[in-house]
């Protein structure tokens, strides 16, 4: 009895062992593991590599499941200033395993609005990262998962897609609100004068020419769009670690729709001055004046001789008596400041310190003024505020410019001297430099508009909801862009933007000045990646071609491998 009840059981589970067998070959057999085995031995024993398992390892990698996004989280951190950002982080499965990558971008006003004394309203930045930071963890969080980060352009189409949708919501909200206002609000017909008034009909014509002049300034940025912006940077940056490759050649793939196979370094353009509304004195007309170093220099000879000459500049600036000097101070941009009450004061200075270092204004040195118009525009007057209580026509301002250009031509380069509302001094101005000062202008925020006449190269900053395809499409669809990091706060540490550049293939990059961890590091990564692709030796240098911003016309391209202890780049 018991006998055959043992035989029984044996029988039940000798029949389980049998299925579990069956299936296990079933599985085996339609996943294709063991003709992929097979093939893998092959290739094995014919390769015969000193790493077997890592040579296996690798096979087996190539035939795993496509990448996907398991969830994407965001979070606020602080920057340098203590101050408020968003910081979004991509998780996704490879090899059965969760990787991720973390991103931000800058967060900066419109081009009318300036942070004041370095900071934003701050119940108004919290508020703005509250909001990009709910986006990411809820619909985006859902939207996101499953996609396949290496698929940027489809990730971007959507994100583009729920920003324009939270864009339509806000304005139906402000109509709406506006629509309450006007309904609640019963205007009474202005009194009619008791008899003629020269002095009022004098006034009012005055307040019509100031209106029709002075346009309004543009809207805000759309609460908690850096969502959009980091979150695609992250998504690039989790594509680039799951194909293995560095972020500029996955840039550089996504560009080209292929492997590229040769790279060459953007020239940086280093902020030296900081002038502005926010800096000491009463200068506003000179946001920043930008060093550009000759045709040829490595990353690490630039970033050194702007040091020099920055310190020089400290060093005059403490040490001078002059009337309108005062003592350096390093401005949150990275760069000095000083009390300037004329433009001519901080060109002399860098002019000074040149000659003092041994180093030519206009051969080894040129200068870029970054003048951000808008900034400048009083509305209420229609004309540009150059310096505390100094106030100049659009007319006056094209005069004022083709004196400094003819008192310093080591200046080769404006940006925004005007308002796109001033078409007319963009062209008086462009006809009159010809190509000894070229024109630039900020297309971030109106990347699709004409850009006003004379312009020769566009500036584009990677922020707010500024998706990496939308870097790729703008920076194609016009020809000497320069992108750059913020002109003032709201940076972050991500050093990024030194990998979309080179990936990008441009000739020129604006990283800031030469002070603070979060700048210091893009220049950093820059130096890096100058140094990985001369070992590899598909480093081009641009020794003989003078770039666009340069004087002169451009020579070919040769193959060097630059002396990133400072020397001379030497041709292979």
């Amino acid at each position: 009895m018991s006998h055959t009840r043992f035989s029984s059981r044996f029988s039940i589970e000798e029949r389980d062992l049998q299925q579990a067998r069956a299936d296990a070959a079933e599985f085996l057999r339609v996943k294709g593991v063991q003709e992929g085995i097979g093939t893998a031995l092959n290739e094995l024993v014919v390769q015969r590599p000193g790493d077997v398992h890592g040579f296996l390892a690798d096979y087996f990698s190539r035939l795993s499941e496509p990448a996907r996004i398991s969830r994407i989280c965001g979070r606020e951190l602080y920057d340098a200033s203590a101050q408020p950002y968003i910081q979004a982080q991509v998780f996704c499965v490879v090899c059965n395993k969760e990787k991720s990558s973390s991103a931000a971008v800058s967060r900066c006003l419109t081009p009318t609005d300036t942070w004041v004394d370095g900071n934003a309203d701050s119940q108004e930045r919290s508020d703005d990262v509250l909001t990009a930071e709910r986006w990411i963890n809820e619909p985006l969080n859902d939207m996101l998962r499953d996609q396949n980060p290496c698929d940027q352009s489809q990730i971007d189409r959507i994100l583009s897609d729920f920003f324009m949708a939270r864009v339509l919501e806000e304005n139906d909200v402000q109509n709406k609100e506006k629509q309450e206002v006007m309904e609640v609000m019963t205007p009474s017909p202005p009194p009619k004068p008791a008899g003629p008034d020269k002095q009022r009909n004098k006034k009012d014509k005055k307040d019509k020419h100031v209106l029709e002049k002075g346009l309004p300034p543009a809207e805000p940025v759309l609460r908690g769009s850096a969502a959009i912006g980091s979150l695609s940077l992250a998504v690039a940056k989790t594509g680039a670690q799951v194909q293995g490759i560095p972020l500029y050649k996955y840039i550089a793939a996504l560009k080209s729709q292929k492997v590229q196979e040769q790279f060459h370094m953007p020239v940086c353009l280093v902020t030296l001055l900081c002038c502005g509304k926010t800096s000491p004195g009463k200068l506003s007309l000179l946001e920043e004046i930008i060093l550009i170093p000759k045709a040829g220099q490595s990353v690490k000879q630039t970033v050194k001789m702007a040091i020099e000459i920055q310190k020089e500049m400290m060093r005059i600036m403490k040490t001078s008596t002059k009337a309108g000097a005062s003592q350096a101070v390093v401005y949150e941009r990275g760069a000095p400041a000083g009390s300037y009450e004329r433009p001519e004061q901080p060109l002399d200075l860098i002019t000074q310190a040149c000659r003092n270092l041994g180093l030519a204004l206009g051969a080894e040195v040129h200068l870029v003024l970054n003048c951000t118009a808008p900034k400048l525009m009083d509305y209420s007057k229609g004309k540009y505020e150059v310096a505390a209580g100094v106030f100049k026509s659009p007319d006056e301002l094209v005069d004022m410019y083709k004196t400094l250009i003819s008192s310093y031509p080591a200046v080769v380069a404006l940006i925004d001297p005007f308002r796109r509302e001033d078409p007319d001094q963009w062209r008086k101005f462009s006809d009159a430099a010809g190509d000894s000062c070229l024109l630039l202008s900020d297309i971030t925020y109106k990347p699709h508009a004409p850009p006003p006449p004379g312009v020769r190269g566009h500036i584009l900053k990677h922020i707010n909801e500024t998706t990496v395809s939308d870097v790729l499409r703008v920076t194609s669809e016009n020809s000497g862009s320069v992108l750059m990091g913020t002109t003032s706060n709201g940076s972050c540490g991500d050093d990024s933007l030194s990998d979309i550049v080179v990936g990008l293939g441009l000739d020129y990059v604006k990283l800031g000045g030469l002070s603070g961890a979060e700048r210091m590091t893009k220049y950093n990564r820059l130096i890096s990646i100058e140094e990985e692709l001369a070992q590899q030796g598909i480093l081009v240098c641009k020794e003989k071609r003078a770039p666009p911003l340069f004087p002169g016309d451009p020579a070919e391209e040769s193959t060097t491998t630059p002396d990133t202890a400072g020397g001379n780049s030497a041709p292979v």
